[in-house]
């Protein structure tokens, strides 16, 4: 599941003046691009609870050439929280359970985390909990995402200190609600939700395969044509709501006219508030973010190969559902395009704060800056980059340069250290302090280059198990680095480099060795963006029959960081959608990318076959996947916790 799509709000409220005139034949160019012949999306557009629009472009199903109708229903992906927590409210409301419950209540399994996580703490996402997207990956096959995330003995932590999008918590909520009511979730949301409010298309169900004949299946493109998408089983996490967009705007128009209540309807808008008195964006289900241009409530959803976005302009009574069966697309993006047609100007607003001395700044060289930094206390890793010239934290926002050693987050990003607007500051070239909106203060230290000799490497091998995920890591030494591999599913491997003494990394993946008192290694913890310290014990020496990790077979995946291949070999077209995608080009000995009616940007090498693209409001990279002839075949492109992959056709 992936995690949230960033809200496009100047996109929504940045419009184009609002006209009483159809609007079709501009809706009908902005979803051109689905073909007869591809997979595509259904768009629905509602002003003051009347549906104005509701159209659907492209293939419900490639294999059966069956189109899209306004009766298709989607994965909704995430945008199902706001149902979920509809669902948990109703039953607050009647007395069945409380906000406060602490979830041990109703999992009287869990262990003792030493903080008390609540029911709202879930709601909220401020309870801490490992997220399930992020543990799976590292269980056992065929593992259940409530069976891991019950199995877990810590949290990410204190709950209520932090935000952070987890989608275990919603897991759990959907459980609280069948434990709560005596009834399955998907019989409480069709009594208490669907039919009360007449969604006749939406259904809670294992997967969109059991979703009846008007399901429309997910796909990603592959060469020319088109190959499945979509979370089935396990994968799912526990299943999915899918829907139409006319079911949609029904539900967006229940929650404008308070249809479920006010105490319901009050809470699902309710902004979320850390215990150190900071509110976010985040509500419970629902973004509440306040513009400029007014209020936009909202979520997005994303599974596989599906992509969804529904959201709601009060002050405008219009609501907009963009639902989507294809990856590479951005429903969000979509539903920005289509409110721009009903939304009338944003007001002029002034334009952000600029550097102190944009002069100054652009003579500072903050490449030496950049680098790996661990928190002192905890170990957290934070990596600073440099970006269009501007230094920025992997996973945040470019940041304002007030000095040569001073920085400035200028605005909060929920999805980054909870909306912190923090600053920065360089006390010494190798720490830094983090100061953040209330003024909590976190000191860094730079990682120190370390190069392992082989009997360093050799003083980590063995087995290692984790009962939280279930599984048995074998370390074998590789050159430079190490080898995690599954001991009963030894294809799977993970190579991983050093970083410092006993921290290795592969991308955000991070393991950090421990040892007793008498230096020895009894352990590894484990972490990732979703995920912190999972504790992995030493059990025993490598197997003998263990294949050293430099013996694999070729057809063995490896995801060791390769060298970094001529420019040329990575020149061509790759393709989003018919006629659409990136061209890379080489031009003055730099590599740049430029997307079908878009400036081109430069990508700037990172490491391996892996580039930094120049110039995105967040961080984003290119990995070119090579060849048995060294050339490039695919280009897979990440942005925050998001992938999308775009074959090379020419």
């Amino acid at each position: 599941m992936s995690r949230l799509a960033p809200l496009v709000v100047a996109a929504l409220l940045a419009a184009a003046p609002a006209s009483a005139q159809d609007r079709a034949a501009e809706i009908d160019e902005i979803f051109s691009f689905a073909t007869p012949a591809t997979p595509g999306c259904a768009v629905g557009v509602s002003r003051h609870g009347k549906v104005v629009v509701n159209r659907a472009y492209g293939l419900a199903t490639v294999e059966r050439g069956a189109p899209l109708s306004a009766s298709s229903t989607f994965d909704i992906g995430s945008t199902q929280k706001q149902f979920v927590a509809a669902a948990i409210l109703l039953l607050v409301e009647d007395g069945r359970l409380a906000l406060s419950d602490d979830i041990r209540k109703h999992f009287p399994e869990l262990p003792d985390y030493g903080h008390a996580v609540t029911v709202d703490h879930l709601l909220t996402h401020t309870g801490g909990l490992r997220d399930w997207t992020g543990l799976l990956p590292m269980a056992e096959e065929g593992a259940e995402a409530l069976t891991v995330i019950l199995r877990q003995r810590g949290l990410n932590f204190v709950p209520g200190e932090e935000w952070s999008y987890s989608n275990s918590g919603y897991v759990l909520l959907k459980e609280i609600v069948t434990r709560s009511s005596g009834m399955s979730f998907a019989e409480f949301a069709r009594t208490r939700l669907f039919e009360p409010l007449g969604m006749t298309s939406s259904a809670y169900v294992p997967d969109i395969t059991h979703a009846g004949p008007n399901a429309a299946l997910g796909y990603q493109k592959d060469g020319a044509g088109w190959k499945p998408f979509m979370r089935l089983g396990n994968n799912r996490g526990g299943g999915a709501i899918v829907s139409s967009v006319g079911d949609l705007l029904i539900w967006n128009d229940a929650l404008a006219s308070e249809k479920l209540g006010k105490f319901v309807t009050g809470k699902l808008h309710e902004r979320t508030r850390l215990s150190n008195g900071r509110t976010l964006k985040y509500a419970r289900g629902l973004i509440v973010d306040h513009t400029p241009g007014g209020l936009v409530i909202s979520h997005s959803g994303g599974a596989a190969g599906f992509s969804t976005w529904l959201g709601r302009v009060p002050e405008h009574a219009l609501s907009v559902a963009v639902a989507c069966n294809f990856d590479p697309v951005s429903a969000t993006a979509l539903a920005g395009r289509v409110a721009d047609l009903y939304l009338p100007p944003a007001p002029q607003t002034a334009q952000a704060p600029a550097d102190s001395d944009a002069a100054a700044a652009a003579r500072i060289d903050v490449n030496v800056r950049a680098g790996l930094f661990f928190n002192e206390r905890t170990g957290e890793p934070l990596r600073l980059i440099v970006n269009d010239g501007r230094l920025q934290v992997e996973g945040g926002r470019p940041l304002m340069t007030m000095a040569g050693d001073r920085f400035r987050a200028a605005r909060g990003d929920l999805f980054f250290m909870s909306q912190d607007e923090f600053e920065l500051y360089f006390p010494s070239p190798d720490r830094l302090e983090l100061t953040s909106m209330e003024g909590l203060t976190t000191r860094y230290r730079r990682a120190q280059p370390y190069s392992p000799t082989a009997a360093d490497l050799q003083a980590l091998a063995g087995r290692y198990e984790s009962d939280e995920l279930g599984s048995v890591f074998e370390i074998v030494p590789a050159t430079g680095g190490i080898v995690m591999r599954f001991e009963r599913s030894p294809e799977r491997a993970v190579d991983f480099v050093p970083v410092e003494r006993d921290v290795f990394q592969f991308r955000r993946m991070l393991v950090r060795f421990q040892r007793d008192a008498a230096g020895t290694v009894v352990g590894f913890d484990y972490s990732n963006p979703v995920i912190r310290n999972i504790r992995v014990t030493r059990v025993g020496d490598l197997a003998a029959a263990s294949r050293p990790a430099t013996e694999r077979p070729s057809s063995e995946p490896s995801s060791a960081t390769p060298a970094a291949p001529s420019l040329e070999a990575l020149t061509g077209f790759y393709e989003a959608q018919a006629g659409r995608g990136i061209t890379i080009v080489v031009e003055n000995g730099k590599l740049y990318g430029e997307p079908t009616g878009n400036p081109r940007r430069e990508l700037v090498l990172q490491s391996g076959t892996t580039y930094t693209v120049v110039g995105t409001s967040s961080p984003m990279t290119v990995t070119f996947v090579l060849g048995a002839d060294g050339r490039a075949t695919e280009m897979v492109m990440r942005q925050g916790d998001g992938e999308r992959r775009f074959p090379k056709v020419r």
